[in-house]
């Protein structure tokens, strides 16, 4: 396995679960439960040598696409965003804010290094498809990865994204789940059961993997490329916890789309300095 630095991974995780809080409480509005969900997934891909990337040139034409099906969590992609060096890190706290570049949702137009603008649920898992099969049709070796939210796996335009990702075998194609098992409405098993979700996954055609998503080794050998089947879409089904990272925050469904408060801000940033 290659050698990584696992510190300044966790240390740069760190960073960007602060810029989560701030950008959220600044803007008194936002999603911090499923942003802080991802922190360690999308702290892997950027600054663990998965991604292939150039801040510089965004539209560099060989580089990997990153879709975030999931838009609402565009607080993490945005500090992660701002971290690799796409935008000064100090705009973060326009978040939200009016002619600002980082809206409530991904804008492909406005934001460097955003691919699609998302937002509209169960949409990402097509977009990814379509990128990965131009990459066929030019005889591209770049990689796309699409990160959907479990709660939107409810929706039949996935599992039609699903079916079409087999079919023409796009072995350059990686959905990420964030199963962190909390949607706006409640527990995702109560509101729409996904159950038995690896087998679903199989029986549509997928190499499957499921890890903890917080674990840097798990994530790693999940993605390695040398773990793609020929001819096969992959999906990493990744076990998370929503607010990850703040104690009062973890596995309380009020955190999907409710700002802390100053105070509960203040004790936020306490805690994550302690990790």
């Amino acid at each position: 396995m290659e050698k990584r630095n696992y510190c300044s991974l966790k240390e740069k995780a760190k960073s960007i679960r602060k810029h989560i809080i701030n950008m959220i409480t600044e803007a008194s509005s936002g999603h911090p439960g499923g942003a802080l969900s991802l922190v360690e997934i999308l702290t892997a891909l950027f600054f663990g040598g998965i991604l292939r990337y150039d801040p510089k040139n965004p539209s560099w034409e060989d580089r990997d696409r990153l879709v975030l099906s999931k838009g609402h969590a565009c607080a993490a992609l945005y500090a992660v965003l701002a971290e690799a060096g796409y935008f000064p890190v100090d705009e973060l706290l326009t978040f939200r804010k009016i002619n600002s570049r980082l809206q409530g949702h991904p804008d492909r137009v406005k934001t460097p290094g955003v691919e699609i603008s998302t937002g509209s649920l169960g949409q990402g898992l097509s977009v990814g498809v379509g990128m990965a099969l131009a990459g066929k049709l030019d005889k591209k070796d770049y990689h796309v990865y699409v990160i959907i939210g479990d709660g939107e796996s409810d929706e039949g335009q996935i599992w039609e994204a699903a079916m079409s990702a087999k079919k023409y075998r796009l072995d350059n194609l990686t959905a990420i789940l964030d199963r962190n098992r909390l949607q706006i409405d409640g527990n995702t098993e109560e509101v729409m059961s996904l159950e038995p979700l690896r087998d679903k996954w199989l029986s549509f055609g997928w190499n499957v993997k499921e890890i903890d998503g917080h674990n840097y080794d798990e994530i790693f050998d999940a993605l390695d490329r040398r773990s793609i089947v020929f001819d096969r879409p992959r999906i990493v089904i990744a076990h998370t916890i929503k607010g990850k990272g703040v104690s009062f925050m973890e596995n309380v469904v009020d955190f999907h789309g409710k700002p802390p408060t100053r105070e509960q801000a203040a004790k936020a940033l306490e805690e994550i300095e302690k990790q």
